[in-house]
């Protein structure tokens, strides 16, 4: 089946499948995407305090097309030195490690948002193109902001709505429990944060890209007066909005305690979004990497 049951199905189908969804993830079997391999070896090498870039450049070269986007990359607008790079060692010694390793990581995110179905494929797209869209402006926003990696504020954009995945794949085998659309939406609003976070730890990622996924739907979070990634997704996911009919289901992005935190109290409605309007390359540059 490709699409969802017909909406004459009793609304007790559409509560079966949020009940199976959570006896799924209690009993461990609601499917966790996985990173492949290669990039979870990587993130291992890169990890290790007596590697060097040598000894990392032999791990990512064994495979070339992570090596060739990193080389890619390297020499793009975004990170372009004085000379072009054309090798491993020489790429990741310009980007640094730290760097190399988000972007490896969110290079085989892409491979996770995945469907047979066409209508989960194509929330599957959604999704996608949302959190890619999201890491494009907190990684512009977090370059704006004292104290922030871009690279790590583009990975925690990237992964934000994560917990969603595994949502999806389970309506994408079981599609003929969902009546109609709204029924997933509501079971993915109850889920996304509990099985983000079990992905978070599946795939060792720090402990604030746990709070990243369970709270970057909560735009009344303030539980600091010091802004953190999570602030800067929460941001970052208002402006994603701007000139879309869901702008009106969500509060103004200068009524959030996250917007008055960051730049220090300096980040006004006309500054963020001057920032933005200036950054419109650099955003679409930073999407077309992440899809490539």
């Amino acid at each position: 089946m490709d699409q969802p049951a017909s909406p004459t199905t009793t609304k007790r189908s559409s509560s079966h499948f949020m009940a199976r969804c959570l006896q799924a993830l209690k009993q461990n079997k609601l499917v966790l995407p996985t990173i492949p391999d290669i990039s979870l070896k990587i993130r291992r090498a890169i990890s290790d305090p007596k590697a060097n870039n040598s000894k990392i450049a032999k791990v990512v070269q064994m495979d070339p097309v992570i090596t060739a986007r990193l080389i890619q990359i390297s020499n793009s607008p975004l990170y372009r030195g004085r000379r072009r790079i054309e090798s491993c060692p020489e790429a990741l010694t310009r980007l640094g490690l730290k760097v190399a390793q988000h972007l490896i990581t969110s290079f085989a995110l892409k491979t996770v948002f995945k469907a047979k179905t066409r209508f989960i494929k194509k929330r599957m797209d959604d999704l996608w193109h949302h959190s890619s869209y999201v890491a494009a402006i907190s990684a512009v926003l977090a370059h704006k902001t004292p104290g922030f990696d871009p690279d790590r504020a583009m990975l925690a954009g990237l992964v934000h709505d994560i917990g969603s995945v595994p949502v999806l794949t389970f309506a994408d085998a079981h599609i003929d429990l969902i009546s109609e659309p709204k029924d997933l939406d509501e079971t993915i609003d109850k889920l996304r944060g509990p099985v983000g976070c079990a992905i978070m730890k599946q795939w060792h990622f720090p402990d604030d890209f746990k709070e990243v996924v369970t709270d970057a739907e909560d735009w009344l979070r303030d539980p600091s007066p010091q802004p953190d990634y999570v602030d800067l997704v929460v941001v970052s996911q208002l402006h994603s909005f701007v000139g879309t009919p869901q702008i009106h289901k969500y509060p103004r992005i200068d009524e959030i305690p996250a917007y008055h935190k960051l730049l220090a109290g300096h980040l006004d409605a006309d500054t963020s979004m001057g920032i933005l309007e200036t950054a419109k390359e650099e955003i679409w540059q930073i999407q077309q990497m992440l899809t490539r």
